[in-house]
């Protein structure tokens, strides 16, 4: 296998259960030939010249994990798999905590830890990114990325909404370098009319449609589980009683740019984001993956043959 050492890292959060959407999305079949959402995800970060994939799951997921997804990987990309659990310990935590879910994506990047030794890009399993993300992604961590300098791909609201229902977008507050000052979660998004809006305590509030919002997009160093360590242990016992809290990635860079720690520099894109939040969004996403097919985005099928083209980037299929 070739040496993907200085090549950036794709970490995947594949461990969530899918409250409303009802069943596993992760290794839900959307291509024409079985694909998931996550084996767009992972051939867009192959072309954009990312070396190693990283799956964050439970660890009774692993063997569904391996056979849909991470066994029809080239073998010129490392595959590696965590798991997200119940054990706080690790985390410096001694208190036990009866929970049915796990502590959210913050806690799934801290699992992460020790499989990642470089700049990483920190995705959703289920969210359709398309290669433009991943593109500057890749290029930010291959040339800009450092303790101080992280970054944030930045979604436009307009362009994240479900037809069928509310969605939660962290908010992005963005000053005029592209530099992030605040995130803000707001969990209510929907669009009413010609305008968007999200609700809170039955007020609704209009948000542009440029307004950029994160989907768990992030680049970031090995320094991010530094952080997360430190701010784990005060979280746990604000909240252990509340089996429904969860520990955000937000969380993290909203504090490091209030701190004065790090800058998260906010890449634009204007793609369409698609995923499934609830299921009546499957046929959208199914006629979303068939038009960037038939563009000649995507080939008809992404893991026919193991076939290494041009620096490992596995092109023939």
């Amino acid at each position: 296998m070739k040496d993907n050492t200085q090549k950036p890292i794709l970490v995947i959060l594949a461990a969530g259960m899918a409250s409303r959407y009802g069943s596993a999305k992760q290794v839900e079949s959307f291509g024409p030939f079985g694909e998931k959402i996550i084996d767009y995800s992972i051939y867009d970060a192959i072309r954009a010249g990312f070396g190693k994939v990283v799956f964050v799951i439970r660890e009774e997921f692993l063997d569904i994990m391996r056979s849909n997804v991470g066994d029809k990987l080239p073998d010129t990309i490392e595959v590696t798999y965590v798991y997200q659990d119940f054990d706080l310990s690790k985390f410096g935590v001694n208190r036990i905590v009866e929970r049915q879910k796990p502590w959210g994506t913050g806690h799934a990047v801290m699992s992460a830890e020790s499989a990642v030794d470089g700049p990483f890009c920190v995705i959703n399993a289920d969210d359709f990114y398309g290669y433009d993300a991943f593109q500057k992604m890749a290029s930010f961590l291959r040339e800009q990325a450092t303790d101080q300098q992280m970054a944030l791909v930045g979604f436009e609201v307009g362009n994240t909404l479900s037809d069928f229902g509310y969605v939660s977008r962290g908010i992005c507050e963005v000053n005029e370098d592209n530099h992030l000052q605040s995130v803000t979660e707001r969990t209510n998004i929907y669009r009413k009319d010609a305008d968007i809006v999200f609700e809170q305590q039955e007020i609704e509030t209009i948000l542009p449609d440029n307004t950029r919002v994160s989907m768990n997009f992030w680049g970031f160093t090995p320094r991010i589980f530094e952080i997360a360590r430190a701010l784990f242990p005060t979280f746990v016992e604000q909240n252990h009683e509340n089996p429904k809290s969860e520990f955000f990635i937000p969380d993290l860079p909203d504090y490091m740019v209030k701190q004065g720690l790090a800058n998260f520099f906010v890449l634009p894109t204007d793609a369409k984001w698609f995923g499934v939040t609830y299921k009546e969004d499957k046929r959208q996403v199914q006629q979303s993956i068939e038009q960037l097919i038939s563009e000649g985005h995507y080939p008809q099928r992404l893991w026919l043959e193991k076939k290494v083209v041009d620096e490992s980037i596995y092109l023939d299929f």
